[in-house]
């Protein structure tokens, strides 16, 4: 018998010989194998084995419905356009400025965003956040707002989300993109939190996960809105720049020092700053905006202060 089986199987390795090569189709044993904590692009792609999608791959829609959804109670007095009305104070100067980066676009590869200013409570977190939902009033278009304010997070404050987890535990491999990435009740609008930090956010924000998650959700959303740390205490903000395709600087009317606002535009000398916010500035001092607003019968309100 052994023979009968030794001739059949020498007759089966002829036939194969002498019919045309055929690239095999590709295999789930093919792909390499990941240490665990880490992700590569190959998840997004569409590859289908046996004629089913294959475990490990997800079309890119897929990440945004199995991202968690969270109930948010963000402050309507500065979230402004959580409000419910149209024509707030400050609401005008947001869709101006989304206006302007549309502008820029125009011109220019502009699509991760980040948004800092050169000392604490100058209003980068209360821009960034405005800036968001401004963008996704437009139809179609989706923003992901990203805390990488490892030091001082605000974003989940401002918004009333959860604070974690974050992109913390993400940068120290204990979690992966669904977990990390929010969807709260304005359509379109996403967060990634800060979550909580262990220390030394410089080397975390360097260690090369952020500019890979970075790569991976790009194609996602129209918007990658990134909020940083101040730029002239810490470092932090001149590298997150490395990431973005673009700079815009929050200075704070009569509080940001000359020198600071000076030293701060130095430290992106090499970067796109596509713009400056003055912000807090009092309805006195704007007189355009105080004649829209009594224009329209709406009275301006303070201006938010953190």
């Amino acid at each position: 018998m052994s023979r009968i089986h030794e001739a059949l199987k020498k007759a089966e390795q002829e036939r194969a010989m002498s019919q045309p090569t055929r690239e095999a189709a590709p295999s789930a044993m093919d792909a390499p194998i990941e240490p665990a904590g880490t992700f590569t692009s190959a998840a997004f792609t569409s590859a289908t084995i046996a004629g089913a999608p294959s475990a490990l791959s997800f079309a890119p829609e897929s990440l945004l419905t199995r991202c968690r959804q969270t109930t948010w109670t963000p402050d309507p007095k500065t979230m402004l356009f959580f409000s419910g009305e149209e024509h707030a104070a400050g609401m005008e100067e947001f869709r101006t400025l989304r206006s302007r980066l549309y502008q820029a676009r125009e011109k220019q590869p502009l699509s991760k965003l980040l948004v800092t200013s050169a000392l604490p409570k100058e209003g980068k977190s209360f821009t960034a956040s405005n800036l968001a939902q401004v963008i996704v009033r437009q139809h179609g278009r989706r923003v992901l707002l990203l805390d990488a304010d490892l030091r001082n997070p605000q974003l989940h404050n401002l918004l009333g989300a959860e604070p974690g987890p974050g992109l913390s535990e993400y940068l120290r491999s204990e979690t992966d993109e669904f977990s990390i990435i929010q969807r709260g009740p304005m359509e379109n609008l996403f967060l990634i939190p800060a979550g909580v930090n262990s220390g030394n956010p410089a080397e975390l924000l360097a260690n090369g996960r952020l500019k890979f998650l970075l790569s991976r959700l790009e194609t996602m959303f129209d918007w990658i809105i990134v909020d940083s740390a101040p730029a002239v205490p810490v470092a932090d903000a001149a590298l997150l720049a490395n990431f973005c395709d673009g700079v815009l600087l929050v200075v704070r009317s009569n509080s940001t020092p000359i020198d600071a606002a000076r030293k701060a535009r130095k430290e992106f000398a090499e970067r796109n700053v596509v713009g400056v916010v003055l912000n807090g500035i009092t309805p006195e001092l704007s007189p355009y905006s105080q004649y829209y607003y009594s224009a329209y019968g709406s009275e301006p309100k303070a201006e938010a202060k953190n």
